[in-house]
């Protein structure tokens, strides 16, 4: 079982930084759950971003519209950067206020552990990138809000990494221009990272891109091209992040086979049962991957015998004693 202290957490940026220097586009999985992070991890992903409309849905089961409180973000941030060893990066939609109030959210943020955070330039209360209805706040008032997160990062973590996302391409009276005017604003603020919300086409990232300061790193999320993205494509427009939403995955599969039970019951999940017996997380692979057998390596060690001999006396489908680790 994991317990990281401060020292850990602060170099997760040290980790994404460096994954930034030797690996772009870094494949990163995006969630809302402890478990969808250790799921990427275990996978073999080098880091994991927290969609804030993922944490609304599965946290509170409301939709990415501003509801979601810094506090609550906060507390699912601490939940999921203690589960895994991999930089995670947060979104902290409009950074719950002013620039003051963006300050203090950077700060709890990185001492929940995570290693990058962003903020978009949308008014409060926000809306999803994908949703239509989206207005922007001036540009000048949003490089101040980048300046203080950037200028509270180097007070706290010099390593750690601030994102800038724009969202004035699809805003009210949005526009390309209006994209690469805020991108520029934003590195002169002092971030690490450009990230345009809602380019329409493959032009339109090149023009982006090539408009940023020379060496400058950038950032897409390509979800509303058509045809999508290839990986070679990700990779020749510069884009230093490429990502997948798990949890839609999870969603779909869900679905499917809840409709099929609502239909067949007990006949449907007995097939489910069998065809995934063999597969990582089927039977109990959820618990090994959440830490069952490093929890017995610690009462090996903690605990007196006596107190041990609980499994030799009981009865149980799992036994955590003898089921592999499955932390990278």
């Amino acid at each position: 079982m994991r317990h990281h202290g401060i020292s850990h957490k602060v170099r997760a940026g040290t980790k994404l930084r460096k994954l930034l220097r030797e690996e772009q586009p870094i494949p990163t999985i995006w969630g809302g759950t402890a478990h969808h992070a250790q799921l990427a991890e275990v996978t073999g992903f080098k880091a994991f971003a927290i969609s804030g409309s993922n944490t609304s849905t599965h946290i509170l089961g409301m939709p990415d519209a501003g509801l979601l409180t810094m506090s609550e973000l906060v507390e699912n941030v601490r939940r999921i950067c203690r589960s895994v060893d991999i930089p995670v990066i947060v979104d902290c939609d409009t950074g719950y206020g002013n620039a003051v109030n963006v300050r203090r959210t950077v700060e709890e943020v990185i001492l929940a552990g995570a290693g990058a955070l962003f903020i978009e330039d949308q008014v409060s209360p926000k809306r999803c990138g994908f949703v239509k209805g989206k207005e922007v706040i001036p540009v000048e008032e949003a490089a101040g809000k980048y300046r203080a997160a950037c200028e509270l990062r180097d007070e706290i973590d010099p390593d750690f990494v601030i994102i800038a996302r724009s969202d004035s391409r699809g805003a009210f009276g949005g526009s390309v221009e209006e994209v690469i005017k805020r991108g520029r604003a934003y590195f002169e603020a002092g971030v690490d990272i450009f990230y345009a919300e809602a380019l329409q086409n493959r032009e339109e990232i090149r023009q982006v891109r090539e408009a940023m300061p020379a060496g400058s790193t950038f950032m897409v999320l390509p979800f509303s091209i058509d045809p999508p993205l290839t990986r070679q494509e990700v990779t020749d427009l510069g884009i230093c992040i490429s990502s997948a939403f798990v949890a839609k995955v999870g969603s779909v599969a869900m679905y499917n086979f809840l409709r099929d039970f609502a239909k067949r019951g007990e006949d449907a999940w007995n097939e489910f049962t069998e065809s995934s017996e063999n597969h990582p997380m089927g039977g109990f692979g959820a618990f090994d991957l959440t830490g069952f057998p490093e929890l017995t390596e610690i009462e090996n060690r903690y605990l007196p015998k006596d107190r041990l001999d609980k499994y030799e006396g009981t009865i149980g489908a799992y036994d955590p004693r003898n089921r592999p680790s499955l932390k990278p």
